[in-house]
């Protein structure tokens, strides 16, 4: 299984960026796809994750509203849309993918296979 992220950069507070995931490998039927962030010296943190099949998804509190991660099972791609950025937003952004997962499970030591990371940084 291979995840490629890409589509960070620099974005002024308040702006838009879509993150991007391109997964490839195997099928993912029955997988859960997910999005982590990380600081430097910090844990990795949980931000959403979607079911593959029905595309449930379920976030963290302090993206809820403003980021949206979406699934096209055609072209195998996962994407996260980020919306009302704020400078607390900067991380370097993580695709994940999981086997086997309860819904909501937000430990990253569930997840099977991890993208390269993409910079996100907001500018306040």
């Amino acid at each position: 299984v291979q995840l490629q992220a890409s589509g960070g950069g620099l974005v002024q507070a308040g702006g838009s960026l879509r993150l991007s995931c391109a997964a490839s490998g195997r099928t993912f039927t029955n997988w859960v796809m997910g999005w982590f962030r990380q600081l430097p010296g910090k844990e990795r943190d949980f931000v959403a994750h979607a079911t593959w099949n029905y595309g449930t998804t379920i976030y963290a509190d302090s993206v809820k509203g403003r980021f949206t991660i979406t699934r096209d099972t055609a072209k195998n791609m996962i994407y996260l849309q980020m919306n009302s950025l704020k400078f607390e937003d900067t991380a370097v952004y993580y695709c994940a993918a999981a086997r086997a997962l309860r819904y909501g499970d937000g430990d990253s030591r569930n997840y099977n296979y991890w993208g390269q990371g993409t910079l996100v940084t907001v500018s306040s």
